[in-house]
């Protein structure tokens, strides 16, 4: 077997010197920046040497493409600006800074929440006085015309799509953002690209080079044998996972949409190309990216090829490559699959952040049955992580909402998995008795009649029906879901992730239909423009969005003016009441109920967290002196 460790030092000592030839001007000219650069290198090319030995190590032309990859990483530090390797030095000596109790995220589109990006930027102001400290802009790279599956099809990752801006005004709104003390983070496509990337294109001109570039058959010989273990995402649009290229009489790999076109990482051409284009964009003034699909990006034969060990690898390498050249950089993975699968995405050599989509889908869950069981099980037994890391906690994003619980955890609490997703669809679809929610089926399979839901967090929290078809008291109800929900977020551990819009109860935007490109995507349900109208009602308390905007601020400022909320330290109490939630942050007590009815908490659980001798710092239920709790109708009870 291999000493990888020996080898690793005999490649470097072999490829440094042809590296120091081809950068012998720049490294005159900058010694201190060569110095940094090397010291990186030497303490972390052990590692990528590893991981990428892993991944290629078997090919003739292995160290061909390992040379050419350090020589990207040194172009990209060359380039990095200086008031990034300043970030770079700071992240580097307070490497958990996104642990802080101060952090909060917004996500937004560009085009639709201020125009463009120069719309972003006159948004500064707003973004402070939400207090975010991580914006989040969505898909803003080229992209094809028409239907792009929102911007996730990239036609170039080193262009804005032009209606937005262009590259300098994203490195330029990079820069103010930080000054403002706030993050940048972008998407990083990393499963697949438009098929009118270059790279596409050259393949589908028959450039061999190219073709290798993407998975590319000339008929169904090989798409049938991987089929067999694969499963359909959007059924609506193709059956299967390949789609047939008419122009290149070929089948090639498209797991979502057929213009978005699977790469192929079992080419290290691939990723040295795919590294250039992430160490672009961090030196744009990128802090956060988020890894688009990372389930998908390696390929097995024989497997499902989703969540495979090589897709792990592929992205420790990539994390290895940034501590490199951009150490301020900080990965966060999309993974909405099974809970066993989503953390293992996570851990400081892979992603330090991660969405964290089980508690998402039991908040919403939580709200349907009123009951906080499963939610109390997953946050007691699956929401620890490794304590360098941190969820990504949020109620709403652009996506649909699939109910990503574990079947598994469902049955120990005497529940069926796949009747309660049928009840949740038909709840959120508001076709359950007793529903309050507006919701939109999304990719719905007349087949197995699974779908996952689309809609605002206003209107699948019934504030919708509230105002369209009842009155002032279930609208009261529905500002309290919005807020309990969000208070959960806020103060359970991790990063907290707006959708900019559910800060002033954005209701479901129906006029999608209308549009050819989205008539049959129901997510465009929940991503209307931003109405500045109703956002100048926010600081009026008469008006539901000063009520929920009002409600939000309160709940910011607890979560920022107690560092008790810092890290990402959890611990349930068993609240004796299915009906309520009840963790404990430090000396924080945390009680949630999720029903529309009155419930209590037993005197003993408030004695043994001495519930009695702690404040109320938020809620409107009365604390009593002495004896049983209880708990106002959707009420969040904070204790310190």
């Amino acid at each position: 077997m291999m000493d990888l460790s020996r080898e690793a030092r005999r490649s470097l000592d072999r490829l440094f010197p042809r590296l120091e030839q081809a950068f012998a001007a720049r490294r005159t000219g900058h010694p201190q920046d060569w110095k940094r650069f090397t010291t990186r290198l030497k303490e972390h090319f052990p590692r990528l040497f590893q991981l990428y030995h892993g991944l290629y190590g078997t090919r003739y032309d292995f160290f061909y493409h390992l040379e050419d990859l350090l020589h990207s990483i040194a172009r990209a530090w060359f380039d990095r600006p200086q008031d990034l390797v300043l970030l770079d030095a700071a992240r580097e000596e307070d490497p958990l800074w996104f642990q802080s109790n101060q952090m909060l995220g917004g996500v937004c589109y560009v085009d639709l929440f201020a125009g463009d990006l120069e719309g972003i930027r006159s948004r500064i102001p707003y973004f402070k006085e939400l207090e975010l400290t991580y914006l989040h802009l969505m898909p803003l790279f080229k992209a094809p015309k028409g239907e792009n599956d929102g911007g996730y099809a990239v036609s170039s990752y080193r262009e804005v799509h032009p209606p937005l801006g262009t590259m300098q005004d994203l490195a330029t709104l990079s820069r103010e953002l930080r000054q403002a003390g706030i993050s940048l983070v972008v998407d990083l496509v990393f499963n697949h690209t438009s098929d009118e990337h270059e790279w596409a294109q050259r393949a589908q001109a028959g450039e061999e080079e190219y073709q290798e570039f993407y998975w590319i058959f000339p008929d169904r010989t090989m798409p049938d044998q991987y089929e067999r273990h694969l499963r359909e995402i959007f059924p609506d649009e193709h059956p299967g996972a390949f789609s047939w290229r008419a122009d290149m009489n070929r089948w090639v790999w498209t797991t979502f949409h057929s213009y978005q076109w699977d790469l192929n990482y079992s080419n290290p051409a691939v990723f040295n190309r795919m590294a250039e284009e992430m160490l672009f964009l961090a030196n744009q003034g990128v802090e956060v990216i988020r890894l688009d699909a990372v389930a998908f990006i390696w390929k097995q034969l024989g497997t499902n090829c989703e969540n495979l060990p090589g897709a792990h690898q592929l992205i420790r390498a990539f994390n290895t490559v940034a501590r490199i050249a951009a150490p301020a950089l900080v990965f966060k993975s999309e993974a909405i699959v099974h809970p066993d699968e989503v953390v293992r995405y996570i851990a400081p050599d892979e992603c330090q952040l991660s969405y964290n989509p089980l508690l998402m889908a039991l908040l919403w869950n939580s709200l349907a049955t009123r009951k906080a069981r499963l939610l109390s099980q997953a946050l007691s037994a699956r929401f620890q992580i490794h304590p360098e890391t941190a969820w990504v906690n949020y109620v709403r994003v652009h996506d649909d909402i699939g109910w990503t619980f574990s079947d598994e955890d469902a049955a120990l609490l005497g529940v069926r998995g796949y009747d309660h997703r049928q009840f949740l669809n038909e709840f959120y679809r508001g076709r359950f008795p007793g529903s309050f929610a507006r919701g939109l089926p999304f990719q719905e399979n007349p087949n197995t009649g699974d779908c996952r839901i689309s809609g605002t967090c206003a209107s699948l929290a019934g504030l919708e029906k509230a105002i369209r078809e009842e009155g002032p008291a279930e609208v009261e109800l529905a500002i309290r879901r919005i807020l309990l929900i969000h208070g959960i977020i806020l103060l359970a551990g991790g990063i907290p992730l707006i959708y900019l819009g559910d800060e002033i109860a954005t209701l479901n935007d129906y006029t999608y239909r209308d549009d050819p490109a989205h008539y049959h995507d129901s997510r465009w349900v929940h991503r209307p423009r931003a109405d500045w109208g109703k956002y100048a009602r926010r600081h009026n308390p008469e008006t539901i969005e000063g009520r929920v905007y009002g409600g939000l601020q309160k709940l910011i400022a607890l979560r920022k003016g107690n560092e008790i909320f810092s890290g990402g330290e959890l611990s349930v109490i068993p609240t004796e009441n299915d009906h309520v939630l009840g963790f404990l942050r430090r000396q924080a007590v945390v009680f949630a109920n999720f029903s529309e009815q009155p419930q209590t908490v037993p005197a003993w659980v408030l004695d043994q967290y001495n519930c009695h001798s702690k404040r109320r710092v938020h809620g409107i239920s009365e604390m009593p002196v002495q004896g049983a709790l209880e708990l106002a109708p959707c009420d969040l009870l904070v204790l310190v």
